[in-house]
């Protein structure tokens, strides 16, 4: 009877354990921006051709070459804050799985050139939605990855 109750009290242990680790697992799963392209749900980065730029989907975070560092930043930089992120080519990063995809960044400034246009994208929200939904929002206004609040939200793409 005791090595049943042992028996039981380990599966139950064992159990408890594997249910734990698929909470880990499904928390570090980030999501894609509105203005990213479809069709793609595992993928960790875009590399931004038109203002050499990476974005890290699971931070929710701009890569950009600054003062001779690579930089982390929630915002675009500056010279770079009127960028339209929806009507931008995204390059769709599949083949790269780590954290520092700038270590390929030679490759990609020219495979991937300023003005470069791959197959064509649609985005997965809506710039047009997103100004509306935020144009309340002072602090949004300020983020707006891009878009700045300053009416761009009008455009048809």
């Amino acid at each position: 009877m005791k090595t049943l109750k042992l028996i039981i009290a380990g599966f139950l242990l064992f159990m408890s354990s594997n249910s734990q680790a698929q909470v880990a697992v499904n928390v570090n799963i980030g999501t894609p921006p509105a203005w990213g392209p479809v069709g793609y749900s595992n993928v960790e980065f875009y590399y931004l051709p038109d203002i050499e730029c990476y974005f890290d989907i699971h931070l929710s975070q701009f890569i950009y070459f600054n003062n001779g560092r690579w930089v982390r930043t929630k915002y675009l930089p500056r010279p770079y804050r009127n960028y339209d992120l929806y009507n931008g080519y995204k390059v769709v990063l599949t083949d790269y799985h780590g954290k520092t995809p700038y270590k390929y960044f030679k490759t990609h400034k020219v495979k991937y050139y300023k003005g470069y246009k791959g197959k064509p994208q649609k985005t997965i929200g809506n710039r047009q939605d997103y100004y509306h939904s935020n144009k309340n929002h002072k602090s949004d206004k300020k983020q707006h990855h891009g878009n700045n609040g300053h009416g761009n939200g009008n455009k048809k793409h």
